[in-house]
């Protein structure tokens, strides 16, 4: 039985999700087909990045994760299959391979050339289901595509330390379900560029000198009146281990989520300024 799992922004309200399941049944009648997520914000190729690298490792060796976001084959956007940590991947070169390969790089590359045989407006449907199926079936990569050695950087995505070591750059990534600000400074940097010194985490108008490694650490022993924390902002390094700035328990059809709360969306600046005093009492990472 072969694993496929679908990300794309298609949403569920039109044909698309369907006919692609559709298709692929058609070409393996025992695929198991997942819904990683529908919902990508259209066109959002850092958003798609973040939740495909946060969830591929959780399948088995050998899945085949077949990417609709952003698809449409052009000159600057090829299509192409790869093998990276021992999963496969066919989708877009647009560049969110470059934030799931930022640690560990792909295997082998290809650019799919079966559009000769194949012209097409839904390439998810009509090339990529083909690739996928072809893969599932055991096939070599080599053989949809001229194997190459790179792919296309996606460089927004990456935060910078400047040359002091004082400071870093960040940006949101991605609003979650919750309304949390995602953003793209990991803890890893933070831990290398920080060296356990003195913090403030600046985020719009608002700032953060603590970070938690939990939503309910900033309930601490007050576990009988914890629900007067709803409500409150806190920042914290998420289970994806990347700087989160969030609201407590939020609740967006009454409290507001921190998104909406903070005046902060995709792309706007995070920064972290560094200070060389003293090492902060209050840091709670581990």
């Amino acid at each position: 039985m072969s694993l496929i799992t679908l990300t794309t922004d298609f949403g569920t309200k039109d044909h698309f999700v369907g006919a692609v399941k559709g298709a692929i049944y058609t070409e393996l009648a025992d695929a198991k087909i997942v819904d990683i997520t529908h919902e990508i914000s259209p066109f959002n190729i850092t958003e798609t990045a973040y939740i495909l690298k946060n969830s591929y490792k959780s399948f088995p060796k050998g899945t085949i994760h077949i990417v609709g976001v952003d698809s449409e084959l052009s000159f600057d956007n090829k299509h192409i299959a790869l093998e990276l940590d021992g999963h496969y991947f066919v989708c877009p070169d647009n560049g969110l391979i470059s934030m799931i390969a930022s640690e560990i790089q792909p295997t082998k590359i290809v650019e799919i050339n079966i559009h000769d045989r194949i012209e097409s407006s839904f390439p998810v449907l009509d090339v990529f289901v083909q690739v996928a199926c072809f893969i599932a079936r055991g096939g070599n990569l080599t053989v949809i595509g001229k194997e190459i050695k790179d792919y296309k950087k996606l460089i927004e995505i990456q935060p910078k330390a400047n040359q002091t070591q004082t400071q870093i750059i960040g940006g949101v990534l991605y609003i979650d379900n919750y309304g949390n600000i995602i953003t793209n400074i990991s803890k890893k940097m933070f831990q290398d560029v920080g060296k356990g010194r003195k913090f403030k985490v600046n985020a719009s108008r608002y700032s953060f000198e603590k970070i938690y490694n939990k939503y309910n650490e900033i309930v601490g022993n007050n576990t009988q009146d914890k629900n007067r924390f709803d409500g409150n902002k806190l920042a914290l390094f998420n289970s994806a281990g990347y700087l989160e700035i969030a609201i407590y328990r939020s609740n967006l059809k009454t409290v507001g989520g921190a998104s909406s709360l903070l005046g902060l969306e995709y792309r706007d600046p995070i920064i972290i300024d560094f200070f060389n005093d003293s090492k902060p009492e209050f840091t709670t990472l581990s």
